[in-house]
């Protein structure tokens, strides 16, 4: 036969037990309230998202950047520079990229020189690039090369202008770990009776310094030349 005293304490420990349950689903409820009246805020903008920041790329933002060049004043095109015949342009194409070492293999950069060969452009030169790995991919230049690296920049989305020391007029495309494929040929609009357009913050090239000849091929013709 059940005691009435051990009747009650069981009784007593079922009522604290409810209510302890009680008091956590309780908080639960309104921990997932206000979650959801803070989501809701966000979404219709009331307030903005302390999580809410641009995604970055590891790497991009170590890389060093330099002044970008604006185009030169050309004598018969007051109107500013026309694009060069792309014919006329002479690229070299280098992967610059973390896995440009590997086995010798140039990467991407053999289907960047690919494409602009199908394109018109005249490359010159594919290798490995044996200077310091870029992220965002670059085009090198010189003083004589400015125009020519504008109209092959139509044609490349994310790219790096640097001004270097070369003489010529050849232009250099590095290949860097986060490149992005030439746009679609049939989507660059250039007219050989359009002028070129500045960027945005360029530079007179007189107030820019001109960085140091990183490319072997480069300095070598030049050197011959």
């Amino acid at each position: 036969m059940t005691s009435p005293g051990y009747d009650q304490a069981r009784v007593e420990r079922r009522r604290r037990e409810h209510e302890r349950q009680a008091v956590v689903f309780g908080v639960l409820i309104a921990f997932l309230a206000v979650c959801g009246i803070f989501a809701l805020a966000v979404y219709s903008g009331a307030i903005s998202s302390p999580f809410n920041r641009p995604f970055t790329t590891v790497g991009a933002a170590e890389q060093e950047t330099y002044p970008v060049p604006c185009l030169p004043e050309v004598e018969g095109q007051p109107d500013g520079a026309l694009p060069i015949a792309y014919s006329d342009i002479q690229v070299r194409v280098f992967n610059a990229s973390a896995v440009s070492t590997v086995g010798g293999e140039v990467g991407a950069a053999a289907a960047f020189a690919t494409d602009l060969t199908e394109r018109g452009f005249v490359v010159i030169d594919l290798d490995n690039f044996e200077g310091a790995q870029v992220v965002v991919s670059e085009l090198r230049f010189g003083t004589r090369g400015v125009v020519a690296a504008y109209t092959l920049a139509q044609h490349l989305p994310n790219v790096r202008f640097v001004l270097d020391a070369r003489t010529g007029t050849s232009v250099d495309l590095l290949v860097g770990e986060d490149y992005e494929a030439p746009y679609p040929a049939d989507q660059v609009v250039l007219s050989e009776d359009q002028p070129l357009q500045n960027r945005e913050g360029c530079v007179p090239v007189a107030d820019v310094t001109p960085q140091p000849v990183e490319s072997p091929s480069v300095a070598s013709e030049e050197a011959s030349g």
